[in-house]
């Protein structure tokens, strides 16, 4: 168009003086230059309008596309190394200034996702928001047998966990996060909290919780459901516990230093939709200590407590608590019925630790329930000892800065060429409810084996032979038998 116009220009000029046609002096040549540049910032600015609106549309119906350069940055942060001997997570408690200065080193070479467990964290263009879907997935079966009562011998298949959420954060210091649970066919709400985070001084910061929030009790009942070494806690965790449960509606103020934590939780009721009366008033405490730390070894203290005040709606305190695999109802250490409570207070100490492949740990908690009418507590009395070998020689799951398990770090995965990471564990546990009349026993004994496919993904085999003694219920007096169960489990 430009190049027709202007030769337009020049026919003109040459019908007009057939002397200029011959030879255009040096003005008329300047004339049509700065004529033909007109034209072209003319042409270029509608251009930039048109390209403009297209890449808003494209924006808003199609991914951005890659650069190649962006490609191949995008290609090397796919895979994050992982340093540290724990889950890797979206961004750890604490500040997070590291993952900041990374998201922003990522940004100028035009990245925007990375990859991390199993599914991408999203970063926006500055750094200062941070988005990742999360999740788990774990399918159980299980199978009972050698009881002297048919109805516990029997086979089931179930969802242990079945989680779909979202985590995030604004800058270094604001986070949230969300999970629902649809395991057994309802809706469940599990964590759903905002937090803030910050830095006190050279090795100590602190966060707060505020929320739906999981108890800070024990050490595995401070393990999420996907990182415990065995497919269910103990009866420590399960046993001595809150009325109100794993859960509760409250604030988590937590403090952290090289070498331990504490936290302190003030809730109620968890999510129940129950507004008529007042809510039970719960309030924990948990701290763990490592005296000892080193790249290959860890020595772990822990000490942890509850008091709970049981609102009028939650007087109920009858128990029928696992001990030999979650999906056989039948199996269960009963207290018989329980009616009259008041309140309910519990303590638990811990001690282990790990050194190279190979981890201990025992816990013994006790709890008692408090009576209307002048009658005794109901006391509860549980421990149990465990620990684990990771025959391929990696670091157990540990992790100092909550004293808890979580997702390991897998050597030689199995999807790059590896065998994965393969442990070896045993615990014995015992729970005691004989303090009351109605009140049984009972101890199970287990061994099993995980295979880490990678640090999110795993296949889980336990062996348990359990023994009860109940007062009251179905199948009362001493009993005894088997249960075989397996597990596939998928975190993201």
């Amino acid at each position: 168009m430009i190049l027709l116009r202007t030769g337009c220009a020049i026919v003109a000029l040459a019908f007009a003086s057939p002397a200029l046609a011959q030879a255009p002096s040096q003005e008329d040549l300047a004339v049509l230059v700065r004529a033909q540049a007109d034209e072209i910032a003319t042409l270029k600015a509608r251009l930039d309008r048109l390209e403009g609106a297209q890449v808003a549309v494209a924006a808003v119906e199609a991914p951005p596309i890659v650069p190649p350069v962006a490609v191949q940055v995008a290609q090397q942060v796919r895979r994050p190394q992982v340093t540290a001997p724990f889950a890797p997570q979206l961004v750890p408690p604490g500040p997070a200034e590291r993952d900041v200065a990374r998201a922003r080193e990522a940004n100028d070479a035009g990245v925007t996702t990375e990859w991390g467990a199993g599914l991408p964290v999203f970063h926006s263009a500055d750094g200062v928001y941070t988005f990742k879907p999360r999740g788990r997935i774990l399918t159980d079966v299980s199978s009972s047998f050698g009881s002297k009562n048919d109805g516990r011998n029997i086979t089931t298949t179930g969802m242990r966990a079945l989680r779909l959420g979202l985590e995030g954060g604004v800058g270094t210091h604001f986070f949230y996060q969300f999970e629902s649970d649809f395991s057994e066919n309802e809706v469940d709400v599990v964590t759903a909290f905002i937090g803030w985070r910050n830095r006190i001084g050279q090795g100590l910061d602190y966060d707060v919780r505020a929320g739906h929030l999981f108890n800070d009790r024990a050490f595995e009942g401070s393990t999420g459901s996907d990182s415990t070494p065995f497919m269910e806690r103990s009866t420590v965790s399960t046993a001595i516990i809150p009325q109100r449960g794993f859960y509760g509606i409250g604030i988590m103020p937590r403090l952290f230093w090289k070498t331990g934590h504490a936290s302190l939780t003030v809730t109620g009721d968890r999510v129940d939709g129950n507004q008529a009366v007042s809510d039970s008033r719960t309030l924990l405490g948990r701290v763990h200590w490592n005296p000892i730390k080193t790249e290959r070894g860890v020595l772990h203290l822990g000490l942890w407590g509850f008091d709970e005040a049981l609102s009028s709606a939650a007087t109920t305190l009858t128990r029928n608590t696992v001990i030999g695999g979650r999906f056989n109802g039948a199996l269960r250490v009963s207290s018989g019925p329980l009616t009259g409570g008041t309140g309910t207070t519990g303590y638990g100490a811990e001690l282990g630790g790990y050194v190279g492949p190979v981890w201990m740990m025992a816990e013994a908690g006790r709890r008692n329930a408090r009576l209307d009418a002048g009658r005794p507590d109901f006391v509860s009395k549980a421990w149990s000892l465990s620990g684990g070998w990771f025959v391929t020689g990696d670091l157990p799951p540990y992790n100092p800065r909550l004293g808890s398990f979580g997702q390991p770090r897998v050597l030689n995965q199995l999807f790059e060429g590896g065998a994965g990471a393969i442990e070896l564990t045993s615990r014995y546990e015992r729970l005691d409810y004989t303090d009351l009349l109605t009140g049984g026993k009972g101890w199970a004994a287990t061994i099993g084996a995980n295979w880490y496919l990678n640090s999110f993904t795993r296949i889980q085999v336990n062996a348990i032979h359990w023994n009860t003694d109940n007062r009251t219920g179905t199948y009362i007096g001493p009993d005894d038998g088997e249960t075989v169960s397996a597990r596939v489990a998928v975190t993201f």
